[in-house]
């Protein structure tokens, strides 16, 4: 049990991650019906900002190693600040660069592009940090905390915390603000949206914004437990993809859902055979699109003929 319990709190740690970068999805596909396909390596350029940031707060190189006492709450919350905020530039230059030219027409342009726009990213990253991966250490430290008899690292309870308090928050300004209500009105319908007086466009950029500044959040929260590489980006969008599909693609709640899902079914099959974590979390998705073809939380569309 204790084992199981374990494997639980790191189910839940990674499932935040997930469901953050699969918010990031729900978010540009409610608002162009388009997604980032470099979503992977925005998750890598916040890593390494994250690291960049807090190697210059204490005073070194970009591509120096960083010691348990150079991070700190002030230099971590600091990078992070600055994480956001690069990656959020990153997201409009995104939008005007490789997504609104092609929004609207026919064919799937805009999949090479914000494909082309992540392979820019990652080679950039190659060329300024290398391919070696750089450790980034908690600010919380290493000293592993008991709960229940489980071991759990104090990042990972950061990372389910931090989680969950932006996935919160995002909620409740979906739902109960009028930003948010602006932003489900373009989502319904973007021409009825323009007639209501909203600013359809200031919405869009503000949503591959948040989008990006989420994939920089889930590389800061996840380089410590990982290390940041560069090769990192792909396997945790595609798992997030995957998230959004099974918790409901065009439902917030439902992404956020399907990331937890996902991170715990990863974790506990885990402790039978680490080699069959892909196969079940894949196996789950096609029982779901069999079944339910609009996710776990989504919803149906009647088409009118």
């Amino acid at each position: 049990m204790v084992v199981i319990l374990q494997a639980v709190f790191s189910g839940l740690a990674l499932g935040g991650i997930y469901a953050l970068v699969a918010l990031g999805f729900n978010i540009t596909h409610n608002t162009t019906k388009t997604f980032n396909f470099g979503q992977g390596e925005f998750l890598v350029a916040g890593a390494f900002v994250a690291v960049s940031g807090v190697l210059l707060f204490a005073g070194k190189g970009l591509t120096d190693s960083l010691l348990p006492e150079d991070v700190t709450l002030v230099s971590y919350g600091a990078s992070l600040v600055v994480s956001v905020l690069v990656l959020g530039v990153l997201g409009v230059l995104l939008y005007f660069t490789a997504v609104r030219p092609f929004v609207g027409r026919p064919g799937l342009a805009w999949v090479m592009s914000t494909i082309g726009f992540g392979v820019i990213i990652q080679n950039t990253a190659l060329a300024i940090w290398g391919p070696s991966p750089m450790v980034l250490p908690s600010p919380l430290g290493d000293q592993v905390i008991r709960i229940g008899g489980a071991g759990v690292l104090p990042q990972e309870i950061l990372v389910l915390v931090s989680s969950v308090v932006v996935m919160v928050g995002l909620d409740l300004v979906l739902r109960r603000t009028k930003l948010g209500k602006a932003v489900r009105a373009v989502a319904q319908s973007r021409a009825a949206a323009t007639l209501m007086g909203i600013d359809v466009s200031a919405i869009v950029v503000g949503a591959f914004v948040v989008s990006s500044a989420l994939a920089g959040l889930a590389g800061l929260l996840i380089a410590p437990i990982t290390t940041a590489s560069v090769f990192m980006g792909m396997t945790l969008a595609l798992k997030a993809f995957s998230a959004a599909i099974v918790g409901g693609l065009d439902n917030p709640r439902g992404c956020m859902l399907g990331g937890f899902l996902l991170g715990l079914i990863e974790a506990l099959v885990g402790l039978w055979h680490a080699e069959l974590r892909e196969i079940a979390i894949f196996v789950l998705i096609i029982l779901v699109l069999v079944v339910k073809p609009e996710g776990l939380l989504g919803r149906r569309l009647a088409e009118k003929v």
